[in-house]
């Protein structure tokens, strides 16, 4: 074979080889990169997994938070009605007993008291004020549960007695004062046990001024804030009513 034709023949054997070479080594890096494709899919999935697991249990966590604050909520509300119902048969109570000439027992020296005024019984003006109510004596009942707000704006009774003296205006059927008394109860006072009640009332009061969707309102908050008190299980059954 001339000299020639042989560097031709070595030239193309190198070049098919130089060929084959790089057809190998682009085959290795797609299948390197497909690998790699398929290795960044698979940790994807791997991670969407994870954040639906995590996405349900934070969803457990959130309903078991919710359920736990409604038990605690209807706690509350049922110490709050209790409270309401122990006050005013404390008041009762001490009213009746003034009536009765029941003895009062004085105590020379006695020690200084730490309870809170709830604790220690409603104040006589408030009873006083009570006690008319319970008469019926309702215009006089206005202005002595008035006078005891004015004397004692920071009692613990205040709200019980402008709750009264929404009870007295709607006796009378002044309607308009029963509505603002029943209003800043519940407006001023939100934690008073009085508080339910003022709303429920507020209610009825808007209803006989045929103002139904404002009481409707009012009842629909009712029920949201005070959820298990006697007062919303009434607000319930006049919506279910109407």
């Amino acid at each position: 074979m001339p000299s020639s034709m042989r560097v031709v023949v070595a030239l193309l054997t190198l070049f098919y080889l130089g060929g084959c070479a790089a057809s190998d080594l682009t085959v290795k890096r797609q299948s390197e990169a497909e690998s790699k494709i398929e290795y960044l899919i698979q940790s994807a999935k791997k991670n969407e997994q994870r954040s639906n697991d995590l996405a349900s249990q934070l969803q457990i966590y959130e309903e078991q938070l919710r359920s736990s604050l409604l038990q605690l909520k209807q706690l509350q509300e049922s110490n709050r009605e209790q409270r309401a119902v122990q006050e005013e048969l404390a008041a009762r109570m001490a009213l009746l007993s003034r009536q009765g000439g029941t003895p009062r027992v004085e105590v020379v020296n006695p020690a200084p008291s730490q309870k809170s005024s709830r604790e220690s019984g409603p104040p006589p003006e408030y009873l006083k004020a009570f006690g008319i109510y319970s008469a019926n004596n309702f215009a006089e009942a206005i202005t002595a549960f008035t006078a005891f707000i004015t004397h004692n704006p920071q009692s613990d009774y205040a709200a019980n007695a402008l709750y009264w003296i929404g009870e007295c205006h709607y006796t009378l059927s002044d309607l308009p004062k029963a509505r603002d008394a029943f209003l800043k109860v519940s407006g001023a006072y939100p934690t008073s046990p009085k508080a339910p009640d003022a709303m429920l009332k507020l209610g009825y009061t808007l209803t006989a001024l045929k103002e139904k969707e404002k009481a409707r309102g009012i009842f629909e908050s009712l029920i949201t804030a005070y959820p298990s008190s006697s007062a919303a299980a009434k607000a319930r059954e006049r919506l279910s009513a109407n």
